[in-house]
Order: structure tokens, then sequence, then C-alpha cells
């Protein structure tokens, strides 16, 4: 591995680290790199090593009863995972695979608190990502005990969204997930979401176009969100 190019520099959790204080801790990590598609934790598994992802994306996920995914995140670069083993001793809390070819740092978690404990904006940002996530983790709970199918799948796409420029009242999904990703990620069928994305574009709220789904108006989309919410509580 190419320490000039692979370095925890590229981490934003490191941002307030000396080029010295970041090698030390580049040298005390595991390196190592991974394909698409190959596992790097396990549920239930033992180990407190922490993961930085250097280059690439990884799935968190559980498998649930009947063999479907539940995914809970996608890791990219500059994020990492791990940290709750690093705290608490406990096993793993989900599974982590390669989505894309990836270059993970692994931090042995004595390494990693040390690093919280010494430099205080370290520690500031661990408590940041962990509300963060708290947060996104309520968000969800609230839509899947709030929402139906059909506005669990707008919700969703929503989020993947990215604004379109060219027309501030679109948002662009890109690349299009897999229907299968969709259903991981909301808890629903991939048949269901297959139908609900038909009526969108029935409906003229989604097109397809090569490479990318279009939400061809994300406030009234929001709007949709909205309404069923105050109608359902």
């Amino acid at each position: 591995m190419t320490r000039q190019l692979e370095t925890l520099r590229h981490v934003p959790f490191f941002r307030s680290l000396t080029d010295d204080e970041a090698r030390r801790l580049d040298a005390q990590c595991f390196w190592r790199r991974y394909e698409a598609k190959q596992q790097i934790l396990n549920r239930g598994e033992g180990g407190t090593d922490v993961f930085f992802v250097i280059k690439g994306t990884v799935r968190a996920f559980i498998r649930a009863s009947g063999g479907r995914e539940v995914i809970l995140s996608d890791v990219g670069a500059g994020d990492f995972f791990g940290e709750l083993a690093a705290i608490n001793g406990q096993p793993r809390s989900a599974s982590v695979i390669a989505i894309a070819p990836a270059t993970v740092a692994r931090m042995p978690a004595r390494v990693f608190r040390n690093a919280i404990h010494r430099h205080p904006d370290c520690c500031d940002q661990m408590l940041e990502a962990m509300a963060a996530r708290l947060r996104m983790l309520d968000k969800r709970v609230n839509e899947f005990s709030s929402l139906d199918i059909k506005h669990r799948v707008v919700a969703e796409l929503l989020r993947m969204s990215r604004p379109d420029h060219a027309d501030r009242r679109r948002a662009v999904v890109s690349p299009p997930p897999f229907h299968a990703e969709i259903a991981g990620r909301i808890l629903a069928r991939r048949e269901a979401v297959t139908r609900e994305l038909r009526l969108l574009e029935d409906s003229g709220h989604l097109e397809r176009r090569r490479g990318a789904f279009v939400l061809t108006d994300v406030q009234a989309m929001l709007a949709q969100i909205g309404d069923f919410k105050n109608s359902d509580i």
C-alpha cells in the first residue's frame, strides 16, 4: 500500500491532526483493499477494531428471516464504521460488505480510543456522528410506523436524490437503485416497490432516463409525505 496516497489524512475525522500524527496512526492500522461484494464484517462476530473507508463504498445490513437483507446505511470514502464495538466491546451489530472496490484502514480499538481522548476535535466529531445516526434512526423508525409502502418509497427516493441544477423543481437519483435495494431500505418486498415505482411513473412524478431516475416535482412529493403523516396521526 502506498502510504502517500492511502492515508488517514483523507478522512475528515482526523482533520485536526498534524502530518506526523496522521503518519503515526497510519502505521498502527492494518490496510486492506476489498473487491465489490466481498464481505468485511459479519453480524454477531467478535472484534473491536474501527474501520475507516479511504476509497470506495461499503454497505451495512442485517440479514432478516427468509434471507431478506435490511439495508442500514452505505458508508463512503472519508467515513467510518465499527465504533460501537470499540466503545462497548459487544459483538458486531451488523454485517458489512463492499458494494464497490474499497480501501479500508482497520484501526485497533485502543488506538481509536486514544485518538479520541488526545484530540478534542476527534471526540466532538464522534459525538456529532453518533447523534446524526441516532436522528436518522429515529426518522426511519417514524417512517416505518407512520408511512405506508407508497410513501416510504417516495421518502427513500427523496433521500437518495440530489438537486437537478437545470430545474430546481426536480431532483435526480443516479445511478438508479435496483428495486431490491429500495426494498431493503424501507422494509418492503421488491414486487411492492416495483408496483409503486410504476404508479409514480404513471402519475408523472417519476421519469426514467438512461442512468437515472428523475423526480419531476420534489415539493409535491414532499407534500404527499406530509399530508399522509398528518392524516395518519
